[in-house]
């Protein structure tokens, strides 16, 4: 009985997912689009479950998803750290907003070259477009976080005659939390979509060489597999830190969902 009530949670909460297939496979169907340049759902799952079985897929996969990870996790490192100074200095924030609000409307793929003359055209310099990408959002949402926090909340600590650590870690981080999710949240998918945008660009291994060479190929089933394959990552990593945030942030379950 527990199963069924969970699957019929998961349907109703991710009923869109299987709408956008239904309304997908009708205009295949139909065939208002070349079915080569649109294939069926029976296509590209074939050609999902082919390249899946073979190791290609999950070879490249690992590989897109290794990049992503090393930008993500660096960018929430540094973003921590900038949000959270900007956020508790003054100084800093004047020194730094500045900056993030005039570079931030710039796009970064526009340094993806100078990226290549410096790190390669291999790893490191995805990892540094994705690295910049991601920072942004992050560090604005620690430090929307951070500033966000009911100032009577600091003078009771302060009256507790708590350390500005017990401050920071007993007060701040747990009143910003929610608002630094949020921030890992955005920050997630764009580390996936810079990802394929490199990979596209110049590569020789992950998925975006993958669809690349495949769309070459003219095999749009074997393209859609690999983009398939990308949603189902971003779907799985966004519901583990939906996972995670609801475990460490329990007190703030209710709150609106960002995407």
């Amino acid at each position: 009985m527990n199963a069924l009530t969970n699957l019929s949670h998961a349907i109703t909460r991710n009923y869109s997912i299987i709408l956008a297939f239904a309304l997908y496979e009708l205009a295949s169907r139909l065939r208002l689009v070349s079915p080569r340049l649109f294939p069926s759902l029976e296509a590209i799952f074939i050609q999902f479950w082919r390249y899946t079985l073979n190791g290609d897929l999950p070879y490249h996969a690992a590989i897109s998803l290794m990049r992503a990870f090393i930008g993500f996790a660096l960018a929430a490192i540094v973003g921590l750290a900038i949000g959270w100074t900007m956020a508790r200095s003054r100084r800093a924030e004047a020194l730094i907003e500045p900056i993030f609000s005039f570079g931030y409307p710039m796009p970064k793929i526009a340094l993806y070259p100078i990226f290549i003359f410096v790190f390669g055209l291999g790893t490191g310099s995805k990892v540094a477009l994705i690295f910049l990408e991601c920072v942004y959002p992050i560090a604005i949402h620690v430090y929307a976080g951070v500033r966000a926090t009911p100032k009577a909340l600091i003078w009771a600590a302060r009256n507790m005659n708590a350390s500005p650590w017990q401050i920071s870690t007993r007060v701040l981080l747990p009143a910003a939390a929610p608002t630094i999710f949020t921030g890992l949240r955005i920050a997630l998918p764009v580390a996936l979509i810079v990802t394929l945008v490199t990979e596209i660009i110049g590569e020789s291994r992950g998925l975006g060489y993958f669809i690349t060479f495949a769309t070459s190929s003219f095999e749009y089933a074997r393209a859609l597999a690999a983009f398939l394959m990308i949603a189902l990552i971003g779907f799985v990593l966004d519901r583990l830190l939906i996972f995670a945030r609801d475990r460490l942030v329990f007190w703030d379950k209710a709150a609106p969902p960002v995407m």
